[in-house]
């Protein structure tokens, strides 16, 4: 992966930072030819309805969806799961973005939501702030997190953008691990868990290979990473698990259109449950983020690691 940084870093220069459906955009035509033609022949009853129900639907997903943060719990199996680590509980909180509308009390709702299920590890995926004057409100959110084997947390792109100095020194303050291309063993009931986390995809320097340091391939390894299209090159470096964030979603989403619009390096997983080869990746819809949300409301993960006997164990 060091061998073709360079070149992959300037690809991704090149790329935009948001790619937009093409079903979005084809449905939006249609409805708004739709609307005019409904306009023509119906009169003003039926334009004003579908104002009206736009007016709804505006409303909706800029003010209530946007603040319903849910607590969603994953159960995950794995035939090569070690017996000391069944049953072990992760919460995950991604993309909190302070700063933005609603994004303090939701970090505030969630990390309520996550403390009351008792997580044993708690990781951070990244974007915990979205402007450079809400780094102030980290410590009150940090303070408030509690997990018997740890927290730990990986960079997002909007934490280098808005200062990643400030923000490594207040991760430490706290107790809170960063994992920079490196990794922790955690050792449960006799078994060991390899924990790795990597750089930003996006300004950073991600390095599986350093992540992994000469690890033994016995452990079982889960990768924290920022953005999720880093989960065919985990896979085959071995990892078992992938937790992301990054895309939330994409923010609007409906049957048939899937979402509205992905970041860069969130384009081929987008959110929920994948499994990339024998991998599991798991993206998170986020907790903050821009407030506007239709169809994929705030989340915070909690996982369960079970241990089966078949090889083909699905959540």
């Amino acid at each position: 992966m060091t061998t073709t940084l360079s070149s992959a870093r300037t690809k991704s220069k090149q790329q935009p930072r948001l790619r937009y459906s093409l079903r979005w955009i084809g449905a939006g035509l249609a409805g708004s030819m739709l609307a005019g033609i409904a306009s023509f022949y119906g009169g003003l009853p039926i334009a004003m309805t579908l104002a009206g129900a736009g007016v709804v639907s505006a409303g909706y997903a800029l003010a209530i969806e946007p603040r319903r943060v849910q607590l969603n719990i994953h159960e995950l199996r794995f035939p090569n799961l070690p017996v000391g680590l069944d049953g072990l509980t992760i919460g995950q909180l991604s993309d909190l973005h302070l700063g933005h509308r609603y994004s303090l009390s939701n970090a505030h709702q969630a990390i309520e939501q996550l403390r009351s299920a008792q997580p044993e590890i708690i990781v951070l995926t990244g974007d915990l702030v979205h402007r450079r004057s809400a780094i102030s409100h980290l410590p009150e959110v940090l303070k408030r997190l509690q997990a018997p084997l740890g927290i730990y947390a990986v960079p997002g792109n909007h934490d280098y953008w808005e200062g990643m100095p400030y923000i490594t020194t207040i991760l430490r303050d706290h107790n809170v691990q960063l994992l920079l291309n490196r990794h922790r063993i955690i050792e449960r009931n006799g078994a060991r868990l390899l924990l790795a986390g990597v750089d930003d995809h996006w300004d950073g320097r991600p390095d599986l290979k350093l992540a992994l340091g000469g690890a033994t391939e016995h452990d079982f390894r889960l990768l924290l990473a920022h953005c999720p299209d880093i989960a065919d090159e985990a896979a085959a470096a071995g990892f078992d698990v992938q937790l992301s964030g990054h895309t939330h979603g994409g923010h609007v989403r409906f049957p048939g259109l899937g979402p509205l619009c992905l970041p860069r390096h969130g384009w081929c997983y987008d959110m929920g449950h994948f499994r990339v080869g024998r991998m599991q990746l798991f993206v998170s819809r986020g907790v903050g983020g821009l407030p506007l949300r239709f169809g994929c409301p705030p989340e915070v993960s909690l996982f369960r690691l079970r241990r089966v006997v078949d090889e083909t164990g699905d959540e």
